[in-house]
């Protein structure tokens, strides 16, 4: 029964069949992990070492460009070796691991999200108070209260899943560990307790969104009663991409946890889960980050200095030698 109730490992869904296909899913994978890692490791190198973008709104996206490494390094190096290797195999414990830090990094940045929402709100709105309003301890007590609510909430979410009995085998609808399919494995009224927190949860966020909605509609009035064309236009190349990923985050993650059982399907299952959880992370360097001068500036700097350093080294190297 303890064997039943508990498996030892999982089974994840594979992209492929063919080796060929296989191998092509891994190199693409790998592509953009290894962007993601690079538009998110030049963002934290630069706000952090650069004391002029030691401002709110680039405080804010240091912790985005972290939430998204953590994101994207949860679910897609384990399906890369999935498809390198040939294997679908993933342990209990690692499935627990990332459903744990899938669903904390996720929701964090969920959160994260609607404080810098707010945070154009206040800049556009009320340009007089923003100051005032987005101190520096208002700033990290939203973001520490952001991190320590899902922590917890993460928490809770995964306890509870685990805690149910897992009798309908062991193989997962999905490229990783995820809550809906691990509830697809247990007794048909063993996991209502945890539908129901999923419901509440999504009535959280659709709460959440509907502040989003209610803060962007102010602040497209304001924009528009701005009198200059390109003081409208550099209000509007600044919100319309955080709107733009926003909506499909929240759409693609709040459709493919609520979906009816009736529309599910692999290939859907598949799309949806690249659509929130590696497109994201992968792209939000270059709708957030890389369309502001002054972090561009500072990303050149550091790729320069490096750069620089490294040939300085070398010829001393070479001179003493």
């Amino acid at each position: 029964m303890l064997n039943r109730s508990f498996p030892n490992e999982f089974l994840l869904l594979p992209f492929a069949d063919t080796r060929e296909l296989q191998l092509l899913h891994f190199g693409l994978f790998l592509g953009i992990y290894l962007a993601a890692l690079l538009g998110n490791g030049l963002t934290l190198t630069a706000v952090a070492c650069n004391h002029r973008l030691h401002t709110p709104m680039y405080f804010f996206l240091l912790n985005l460009a972290f939430l998204d490494l953590g994101t994207i390094t949860t679910t897609v190096p384990k399906a890369m070796a999935n498809s390198l290797w040939d294997t679908r195999i993933i342990s209990y414990l690692e499935c627990v691991a990332q459903i744990f830090f899938f669903f904390f990094f996720l929701s964090a940045e969920f959160f994260l999200l609607i404080i810098m929402a707010y945070d154009r709100y206040v800049a556009i709105c009320k340009p007089l108070h923003y100051g005032t309003i987005m101190a520096s301890r208002t700033c990290v007590n939203m973001e520490a209260a952001a991190w320590g609510s899902t922590f917890l909430y993460a928490v809770l979410h995964t306890a509870n899943t685990f805690s149910l009995p897992l009798c309908q085998g062991n193989a997962l609808d999905q490229f990783f560990c995820e809550i809906p399919q691990i509830l697809k494995l247990s007794w048909s009224d063993a996991y209502i307790k945890e539908a129901r927190l999923i419901a509440v949860s999504a009535c959280l966020l659709f709460g959440c969104f509907v502040f989003l909605v209610v803060s962007y509609v102010q602040i497209f009035r304001a924009v528009l009663r701005i009198p200059s064309e390109q003081g409208r236009r550099k209000a509007f190349s600044t919100c319309l991409p955080h709107l733009a990923v926003v909506s499909l985050f929240i759409s693609t993650g709040t459709f493919s946890y609520l979906k009816p059982p009736s529309m599910s399907s692999s290939s859907l299952n598949l799309l949806l889960a690249v659509l929130y959880s590696v497109v994201p992370p992968a792209v939000n360097p270059l709708i957030y980050s890389m369309r502001k001068q002054e972090l561009k500036d500072a990303v050149w700097k550091v790729i320069t200095g490096g750069f620089s350093e490294r040939i300085n080294y070398l010829f001393c190297s070479a001179c003493h030698s």
